[in-house]
C-alpha cells in the first residue's frame, strides 16, 4: 500500500503519545469484517495461572470469532475432556466458556488441572493457552505454644512470623489487640519473609500482643498467629533479681547499654545469590542489629543504580528495581554502618528471562496467487525454542501444504490457494515459562470495502491534530488516497500524513481544513469510497483573566473571566477555590463571567480557578486573592494603555467588514485613538500591516477588504503616553476570491540565444492574486511583421522563452494576469528584441594620427547597424607593443592591452605608450552578445622621448688625484642616445659647493676617469643621459680621493663613505677622546662632592645636574660656531664616512638608485633658505643640522668637538 508512515525520527509533542499509540494498536491487527469467511480468533480467555476462589462457581473462558462461527472443545490434562459426562459443568451457547457449578455439590479440589480450548470452524483452528486451575488455599496457624521473650536493654530481637503457606502467598503485617499497626522505624521493621526485626531494644517495646496477621486476599480472610510476649529490662532491674543468687563480682556493670558495631540479621554472611525474571520488582534486603542504630546504604558495584527504577523500602533497608532486565545482573552491596564500625554484604543478581515477544505473528490475508510470511521471533534467558503448529496440531505431523516452507522462525508462503487457509500457533518455550500466538493465514479474493461510517461528522479545535478515519479491507490490500472537495486532487505528505491504517492525519488543523474528505480504497478487483466532514472550530480563549487581588478584610471583591469561544459549541464556566468546589455560602454569587465574594474574610485567600468548557476543549485562569488589613489608597498610576481585548468580527461581506472591541484600561490617560492592522495568513503569515486609525471614543470600525485574503485583525490604543501592546488577533475571515485587479510589472523582452525572445516579468505577490489558481496570459507580436498577435497562458512564474525568433528583432510583448475568477484589466504593450549574436562586420577605414612619444588617436568608420545584429555597446581596440618583422609570428606571446569606447563613438586616444616603440592595432564592434571580427592590423611608431636614468653609478679606483666612474646604460633609452653629460664639484670640509665643472661623454662609453683632481677631497658627481629629445633624469653619487701617494684605501663600509684627511687630527685620535671622556667624568665627581660638602648632608639635586651637564655626545653643534668641523674617529668607520644626509647614503657596492639620489641637492639644503643659480650651482650655507643617532651593532659613537665638548661643563 503506497501510504505515508509517520516518521519514526520525528519529535513529537507529549499530547500526541498516545494518538500515536492508538494508531499503532489499529495498524498491529488486520481486522477481517465477520460477514467474510475467515478461520478462528481466540478474542478473551482465562489467564495462564488461573486461582479460583473454591467458594464460587469455575468459569473459564474461552471465547472466538470467525466465519463460520467456531465450535469448540477443551481437553483437561492434555486428554479430551468430554464435558456431557460431568453433569456440574456447562458451556455457554456459542460460547467456548466453562461454568462447573460446584456450589451446589462437589469440590473446588477435582477440577484442578489444565485446560486448553480449541476453537474450529472449516478454515482452520485456534487454540488457547494452557490454563492451569488451582483454587485458593488459606490454611490456619499451627498450634504452637509462644514462651515469653525477656531480654537485656540494647539487645538484638527477631520475632518469627512463619505463616502458613497459601495460595497465592499471603501478605504479612504486625498489630496488636486493638488493630492497630505497630510503629516501625529504622530500629524496629518487618522483613521480607514478615519476621519483625529490631536492632535494638527498648524499654517502650515491652509488650504482650506482637501479634503477626496473614491476610489472603483471594478468599478475602485473615488468620491470626499467637501474640507474642516481650520484656526489656534494664541494667538495675537485672541486678537486683539475681543479687541473691549471684556474687558482687557478677552483677552486670552499671553502663546501660553496651555499643557494638553492626551486624547483619539477614541476609546471613558475607555474600548471596538472588535470582529473578526479567520484567518483576527485583527486591533486595539487608536487615542490621547495632548500637546505636546502623544505618544502610545500597551500591552496585561496576554500576550505577538505574535512576528512574530505583526505590528504597522499609527505611532503606529494601533496595527494589521495577521492570528489572538482563542489564540489571551484577553484584549488588549494602553497606551497614554506625559509630563504631561499618559491616557490608554483596548479593549476586542474575536475571533471568521467560520468554518475551520480539516480533509476534500476525494475522495474514492473501489473495489467490499472492506470497507471504509468518515471523515469530521472540527472546528469553535461557533462549526460547520456537515450534509451530497447524490448526492445533504440531506442524511436523500437520497435512502437507506445497504453498508452505518452514525456516526456523519464519514460515514462508508462495502461490497460496484457497486451500491454503489455515491457523498457525507459534510456541516460544523455555524452563521459565512460554507464549503462544495464533495467526491465521486466510485466502480471500475480494475486492475494496470501507468499514467507516459514511458522512462521519469530525469537529476539531483550531491549531490542534485532525484524525480523519478511512478503516478498510480489500484483498489484495488496497491502495488508499485522500482527496479534499468534489474536484480537489489527491492529497500529499507535504502537510498531510496518510497512516498505514487508512487514517489521515492533519496535524494542526486550520479554519481552511473545514470541508468534505474522501477516502477512496482500490485494488484490482475494484474500488470503494467514503466521505466525511470535517468542521474547524475556533478554540476557547480566555480573553480576560480572573487578576490577583489584595482586598480588605469585610470588602467585597470580584473575579471577572471573559471568555470567547465558537459560537456553534457550548460553554460551561465555572469557579473553583484551591482546586475544589466554591464554598456553600451566600456571600459567594457567580453571574456569567463575574464571581463576586462579599464581606470578605481571612478564610476566602486562596486561589480561583475560572475553567471554561466546551465539548472539545478545556481552558482555565487562576488568581490569588490576599485578605489584609485596611490600608491607605495608593496614588494613581499614569501608563499606556492595557491592549484592547474581545476582538469580533460582524457584517462580513464580499469587500468589507465590521471589527469591535473591548477597550483595556486607559491606566488614567484617555485613549486618543486606536490603530488597527491586519494579517494575511494565506500569503504573508506573522506579518503585520497598517489598516486604518479611529477616534479613541470608537470601539468599532468599517473595514475595507480585497478578495481571496485570510485576515486577522488586531488593535492597539493609544494616549498621551504612548501606545499599548496590540490585541490578541481576531479570528480570521477569508474574504471571496475575484479576477486580479493589476498585471505584473518590470515586463521586458530580451534573447539569451541569437533564435529565441525571453519574456520576464515582476509576479503578483499573493495578496495582489485576489483569487486562486494565479496564471499569466503571455502575449507577442514582430514588430512591423504580417502576423497576428501569439499568446499563451503559463503558471505562477516569472519567465516565458519564445522559440525559433529571427535574430535582434523587435517585438510588442505583454503580460496579462487571470486566475479561476477570470482575467485582469487589459495590460500595457512594451518593446523588446528577441536575442542578440555577434556583429558579422569589421569597423574600416581605422587611421593612427600619433600626438606625442605617448599618445596616439585612433579613427575609424562605424559598422552599419544591420550588420551589428544587436544593441551597440561600442567599439574596443586591441593595441600591442611589436617587433618590427615578427608581427604576425609573435602575436599570440605578445601581451596585448585593451581599451573600450562606450556607445558610437568613431575615434579615440590611446595613452601610456611607451615612446620610440613599434606598435599594433585593431578594432571591433561590440554588442550585447560580444565581440565582433577585428579590423586589419594597423602599425604605428612612436617618436624619441627623453631616456630614464642610468641603471647605475659606481666610482672606483680612487687615486691622489682621479677617480674613476662607471656605469650601466638607462633602462629605458627610449629612443637613441647621443651622449651623457657629468656634472661634478668639490665639498669642503664646511659641506660648502665648489665650482661645478659640466663634462660631455660620448655615448657609447660606460666608463670615465676624471685626473688633475684635489687629494683628500670629496665631490659631488651629477650624471644623465641625453638622445635627440632632451635629457633624462639624473643619478647622484659622492667620492673621495686618496690620502696619500700610495692610495692606500680605509676599509670600504658602504656606498658614498668620506676618506679621512691626509694630516692626522688630534680630535679624532682614540686617546684623545678618551682623556677628554676622563677629564669630564672627573670635573662632574668634583662637582658632586663640592656641592655635598657645601650644603652638609642636604638633598643634591643630581637630576637637574646631570640634565644641565649631559653626555657631550648627545649635545648639538651651535649654530653660530662654524670654527670646528665634524670631528670623527678614524676607528669608528661607520660614523667618519657618513655623507651629509641619511638620503644620500649608496649601498655597499657604490652603486647609486634614481629613486635614493633625485632630491639630494634638496636634502642637503634642509633647514636653510637653498636655491639654485641659472648654471646649477648651489646658493647658501651647505650646513644642515643633523640629529644624533643611536649607535646601532658594534658601531662607536660619533665623537663630539673637543671645543663643544669643553663648553658643555661652562
Amino acid at each position: 500500500m503506497q501510504l505515508k508512515i509517520m516518521p519514526k525520527k520525528k519529535r513529537l509533542p507529549a499530547g500526541r503519545v498516545a494518538l500515536i499509540l492508538f494508531l499503532c494498536q489499529m495498524i498491529s491487527a488486520l481486522e477481517v469484517p465477520l460477514d467474510l469467511v475467515q478461520p478462528p480468533t481466540i478474542t478473551q480467555q482465562s489467564p495462564k495461572d488461573y486461582i479460583i476462589d473454591p467458594r464460587e462457581n469455575i468459569v473459564i473462558q474461552c471465547e472466538a470469532k470467525g466465519k463460520p462461527p467456531p465450535s469448540f472443545s477443551w481437553t483437561r490434562n492434555g486428554t479430551h475432556f468430554d464435558i456431557d459426562k460431568d453433569p456440574l459443568v456447562t458451556m455457554q451457547p456459542g460460547s467456548g466458556t466453562l461454568t462447573i457449578n460446584i456450589m451446589s455439590e462437589g469440590k473446588a479440589e477435582t477440577y484442578e488441572g489444565v485446560y486448553q480450548c480449541t476453537a474450529r470452524n472449516e478454515r482452520g483452528a485456534a487454540i488457547s493457552n494452557n490454563i492451569v486451575v488451582r483454587p485458593s488455599r488459606s490454611p490456619l496457624w499451627t498450634k504452637e505454644k509462644l514462651e515469653p521473650i525477656t531480654l537485656r536493654n540494647g539487645q538484638s530481637l527477631v520475632l518469627p512470623c512463619r505463616p502458613p503457606l497459601g495460595l497465592p502467598p499471603p501478605i504479612i503485617f504486625w498489630m496488636d489487640n486493638s488493630f492497630q499497626r505497630l510503629p516501625q522505624s529504622e530500629r524496629v521493621s518487618q522483613g521480607l519473609n514478615g519476621d519483625l526485626y529490631f536492632s535494638n531494644v527498648l524499654p517502650e517495646d515491652t509488650r504482650e500482643d506482637y501479634i503477626c496477621y496473614a491476610r489472603f486476599n483471594h478468599t478475602q480472610t485473615i488468620q491470626q498467629k499467637q501474640p507474642i510476649s516481650v520484656k526489656v529490662i534494664s541494667v538495675d532491674e537485672l541486678n537486683d533479681t539475681i543479687a541473691a543468687n549471684l556474687s558482687d563480682t557478677e552483677f552486670y556493670s552499671a553502663k546501660p547499654n553496651r555499643e557494638r558495631p553492626p551486624t547483619f540479621l539477614t541476609p546471613e554472611g558475607n555474600t548471596s545469590n538472588k535470582e529473578e525474571l526479567r520484567g518483576n520488582v527485583l527486591s533486595l534486603e539487608c536487615i542490621a542489629e547495632g548500637l546505636p542504630t546502623p544505618v544502610i546504604y545500597w551500591i552496585k558495584e561496576d554500576g550505577t543504580l538505574p535512576t528512574n527504577r530505583t526505590f528504597y523500602r522499609n527505611f532503606k533497608k529494601t533496595l527494589q528495581i521495577i521492570q528489572v532486565s538482563e542489564a540489571d545482573s551484577g553484584n549488588y552491596q549494602c553497606i551497614a554502618k554506625n559509630a563504631l564500625g561499618a559491616i557490608h554484604h554483596t548479593i549476586s543478581v542474575t536475571v533471568k528471562a521467560a520468554p518475551y515477544w520480539i516480533l509476534a505473528p500476525q494475522n495474514l490475508v492473501l489473495s489467490p496467487g499472492e506470497d507471504g510470511s509468518l515471523i515469530c521471533r521472540a527472546n528469553g534467558n535461557p533462549k526460547p525454542r520456537i515450534s509451530w503448529l497447524s490448526n492445533g496440531v504440531p506442524i511436523e505431523i500437520a497435512p502437507d501444504d506445497p504453498s508452505r516452507k518452514i525456516d526456523g522462525d519464519t514460515i514462508i508462503f508462495s502461490n497460496v490457494q484457497e486451500r491454503s487457509s489455515a491457523v498457525y500457533q507459534c510456541n516460544a518455550s523455555n524452563e521459565y515459562g512460554y507464549l503462544l500466538a495464533n495467526a491465521f493465514v486466510n485466502v480471500l479474493a475480494e475486492p475494496p470495502r470501507i468499514l467507516t461510517s459514511a458522512n462521519t461528522l469530525y469537529q476539531v479545535i483550531a491549531n490542534r491534530p485532525a484524525l480523519l478515519d478511512c478503516a478498510f479491507f480489500g484483498s489484495p490490500l488496497p491502495t488508499i488516497e485522500w482527496f479534499k472537495g468534489a474536484k480537489g486532487s489527491a492529497l500529499r505528505d507535504d502537510i498531510y500524513v496518510l497512516h498505514e491504517n487508512g487514517t489521515l492525519e492533519i496535524p494542526v488543523a486550520q479554519k481552511d481544513s473545514t470541508g468534505t474528505y474522501t477516502c477512496v480504497a482500490r485494488n484490482k478487483l475494484g474500488m470503494a469510497k467514503n466521505e466525511v466532514h470535517l468542521e474547524i472550530k475556533d478554540p476557547t480563549r480566555i480573553i480576560k483573566q480572573p487578576e490577583y487581588a489584595v482586598v480588605q478584610r469585610g470588602s467585597t471583591v470580584s473575579f471577572e473571566c471573559k471568555v470567547k469561544h465558537d459560537h456553534t459549541l457550548t460553554l460551561t464556566i465555572t469557579w473553583l477555590k484551591d482546586n475544589g468546589e466554591l464554598p456553600s455560602d451566600g456571600r459567594f454569587t457567580v453571574d456569567k463571567d463575574h464571581l463576586e465574594v462579599a464581606d470578605v474574610r481571612d478564610s476566602d485567600g486562596g486561589a480561583y480557578t475560572c475553567v471554561a468548557n466546551t465539548t472539545l476543549d478545556m481552558v482555565s485562569a487562576s488568581a490569588v486573592l490576599s485578605v489584609v488589613a485596611p490600608t491607605p489608597t495608593p496614588a494613581p498610576i499614569y501608563d499606556v494603555p492595557n491592549p484592547p481585548f474581545d476582538l469580533e468580527l460582524t457584517d462580513q461581506l464580499d469587500k468589507s467588514v465590521q471589527l469591535s472591541w473591548t477597550p483595556g484600561d486607559d491606566n488614567n490617560s484617555p485613549i486618543t485613538k486606536f490603530i488597527i492592522e491586519y494579517e494575511d495568513a494565506m500569503h504573508e503569515a506573522g506579518l503585520w500591516h497598517h489598516q486604518t486609525e479611529v477616534p479613541g471614543t470608537q470601539t468599532t470600525a468599517q473595514l475595507k477588504l480585497s478578495p481571496y485574503v485570510n485576515y486577522s485583525f488586531r488593535v492597539m490604543a493609544v494616549n498621551s503616553l504612548g501606545r499599548s501592546l496590540p490585541s490578541e488577533p481576531s479570528e480570521q475571515y477569508l474574504t471571496k476570491a475575484a479576477e486580479p485587479d493589476t498585471n505584473p510589472t518590470a515586463v521586458e523582452g530580451l534573447g539569451s540565444e541569437p533564435d529565441n525572445l525571453v519574456i520576464t516579468w515582476k509576479p503578483l505577490n499573493g495578496f495582489e492574486s485576489n483569487g486562486p489558481g494565479l496564471q499569466y496570459k503571455v502575449s507577442w507580436l514582430q514588430k512591423d511583421g504580417d502576423d497576428e498577435w501569439a499568446s499563451v497562458v503559463v503558471a505562477n512564474v516569472s519567465k516565458y522563452i519564445v522559440s525559433g525568433t529571427p535574430t535582434f528583432v523587435p517585438y510588442l510583448i505583454k503580460v496579462q494576469a487571470l486566475n479561476d475568477v477570470g482575467f485582469a484589466p487589459e495590460p500595457a504593450v512594451v518593446m523588446g528584441h528577441s536575442g542578440e549574436d555577434l556583429p558579422m562586420v569589421a569597423p574600416g577605414n581605422v587611421r593612427v594620427n600619433v600626438v606625442n612619444s605617448t599618445l596616439a588617436e585612433v579613427h575609424w568608420d562605424p559598422v552599419p547597424l544591420k550588420s551589428i545584429r544587436g544593441h551597440l555597446q561600442g567599439y574596443r581596440i586591441y593595441y600591442w607593443k611589436a617587433q618590427e618583422g615578427s608581427l604576425k609570428r609573435n602575436r599570440r606571446h605578445i601581451e596585448k592591452k585593451i581599451l573600450t569606447f562606450q556607445g558610437s563613438k568613431t575615434h579615440g586616444m590611446l595613452p601610456g605608450l611607451e615612446p620610440f616603440s613599434h606598435y599594433a592595432l585593431n578594432v571591433r564592434v561590440v554588442n550585447g552578445k560580444g565581440e565582433g571580427p577585428a579590423s586589419p592590423d594597423r602599425v604605428f611608431n612612436t617618436p624619441e622621448g627623453v631616456p630614464s636614468a642610468p641603471s647605475s653609478l659606481k666610482i672606483v679606483n680612487p687615486t691622489l688625484d682621479s677617480l674613476t666612474l662607471e656605469w650601466d646604460p638607462p633602462s629605458r633609452p627610449n629612443g637613441i642616445l647621443t651622449e651623457y653629460t657629468l656634472k661634478y664639484q668639490p665639498i669642503n670640509s664646511t659641506h660648502e659647493l665648489g665650482p661645478l665643472v659640466d663634462l660631455k661623454i660620448p655615448a657609447n662609453k660606460t666608463r670615465w676617469t676624471l685626473k688633475n683632481l684635489n687629494f683628500s677631497t670629496r665631490y659631488k658627481f651629477y650624471f644623465y643621459a641625453q638622445t635627440a629629445a632632451g635629457s633624462g633624469s639624473q643619478i647622484t653619487e659622492e667620492a673621495v680621493t686618496t690620502v696619500d701617494e700610495a692610495g692606500i684605501l680605509p676599509p670600504d663600509v658602504g656606498a658614498g663613505k668620506a676618506m679621512a684627511s691626509r694630516q692626522v687630527d688630534i680630535a679624532t685620535q682614540g686617546w684623545f677622546i678618551g682623556l677628554m671622556c676622563a677629564v669630564a667624568l672627573l670635573i662632574l665627581i668634583l662637582l658632586i662632592v663640592c656641592f655635598i660638602r657645601r650644603n652638609k648632608g642636604g638633598k643634591y639635586p643630581v637630576k637637574e645636574k646631570e640634565d644641565a651637564h649631559a653626555d657631550p655626545e648627545i649635545q648639538p653643534m651651535k649654530e653660530d660656531d662654524g670654527t670646528f668641523g665634524e670631528y670623527r674617529s678614524l676607528e669608528s668607520d661607520a660614523e667618519d664616512h657618513k655623507p651629509l644626509k641619511k638620503g644620500s647614503r649608496t649601498p655597499s657596492d657604490r652603486t647609486v638608485k634614481k629613486e635614493d639620489s633625485d632630491d639630494s641637492l634638496v636634502d642637503y639644503g634642509e633647514g636653510v633658505n637653498g636655491q639654485f643659480n641659472e648654471d646649477g650651482s648651489f646658493i647658501g650655507q651647505y650646513s644642515g643640522k643633523k640629529e644624533k643617532e643611536p649607535a646601532e651593532g658594534n658601531e662607536s659613537s660619533e665623537a663630539p668637538s673637543p671645543v663643544n665638548a669643553m663648553n658643555s661643563f661652562v
